[in-house]
């Protein structure tokens, strides 16, 4: 997969194209669908699949009190948006430029003169140019003066849910992972490298390992049941997200107790990622570190029981 990080990457020559633009954070269910849609074709037609998204999300430039996190950073967002089978991503940088381009400016000269579109693929409900002026209905109108096809696609429900970003969002806010889960059709993950203080060190010998922090999207405050992977190591674990109030001052952490532990190597440029699967419980303050370490027990005995399950559906 090819990606150019700003429009003077994308050779003269490139295309024809079939595009989809957006953000694309999680690269959820239904972004799949569309890019699945576009790179079938693409193969048919002898054309190049090609997304377009934004650096850094819109969001934060327009709304920069929103107080965005997101789902997928964009290196995590390129891996997965590789994983479609798309031939390109247009990385474009999101910046005062571009938010003041012109609904037909951004289509005559992103689409049509760089990319060469022979066929756009939105959803039903998507804003392009300045102010978020054009929708898909000027989009089509574009299409037939410029020369090319407009698919929108509508919106898409599972389970009576929509499958969108934003939706994704407020459920692992909520702490449903396991819900977030199926709309993302993958577990909901987070990437970083091991924090400074316990379970760090050049020999890991203690089965917790402590999560640099994070700037982007973590699930609310609680006890969840996932795997976390260390390196090129995985591990089934119970990862406690939040301010762990049994020992006093607040000092929030990501912490993950790894259950099928081994000694392995670990260094500060370990890559952690942490995939959550089913919550377990709120974060509460303990009366005593005893009984904190009597409620980790139980954790650990319903998460072994709940992988024992999962691998047994598995087979």
């Amino acid at each position: 997969m090819q990606v150019f990080h700003k429009l003077e990457d994308v050779p003269a020559d490139f295309g024809p194209s079939l595009v989809s633009v957006g953000n694309f954070d999680g690269v959820h269910r239904a972004h799949a669908f569309v890019l699945g849609e576009i790179v079938g074709r693409a193969r048919k037609s002898g054309g190049k699949a090609v997304a377009v998204t934004f650096e850094p999300h819109p969001g934060r430039i327009l709304r920069p009190d929103s107080g965005l996190k997101l789902l997928t950073p964009l290196p995590e967002k390129l891996r997965l948006l590789e994983g479609t089978g798309i031939d390109a991503v247009l990385v474009l940088p999101f910046g005062r430029d571009l938010s003041l381009m012109t609904p037909r400016q951004f289509a005559e000269r992103i689409l049509k003169k760089k990319l060469h579109v022979r066929e756009v693929h939105e959803g039903y409900n998507f804003r392009f140019g300045h102010k978020a002026a054009g929708d898909v209905n000027l989009l089509t109108q574009f299409g037939q003066e410029m020369g090319f096809e407009v698919e929108v696609y509508p919106e898409q429900k599972l389970r009576g849910e929509p499958v969108s970003s934003s939706h994704v969002r407020k459920l692992i806010c909520e702490g449903r992972v396991s819900r977030a889960r199926h709309l993302l059709a993958r577990p909901f993950c987070i990437l970083s490298t091991p924090g400074r203080g316990r379970g760090y060190g050049s020999k890991y010998t203690v089965p917790t390992i402590n999560l640099a922090r994070y700037e982007e999207l973590v699930p609310k405050d609680g006890v969840y049941i996932t795997w976390t992977r260390v390196g090129t190591e995985c591990f089934d674990s119970v990862t406690n997200v939040g301010n762990r109030p049994t020992f006093g001052a607040d000092s929030f952490a990501v912490e993950s107790h790894l259950l099928n532990f081994h000694p392995i190597d670990l260094t500060p440029e370990s890559e952690v990622e942490i995939s959550f699967l089913d919550r377990l419980r709120a974060e509460i303050k303990f009366p005593s570190v005893e009984a904190l370490r009597e409620q980790i027990a139980k954790d650990v005995k319903t998460a072994r029981r709940y992988f024992h399950l999962l691998r047994r559906t598995k087979k």
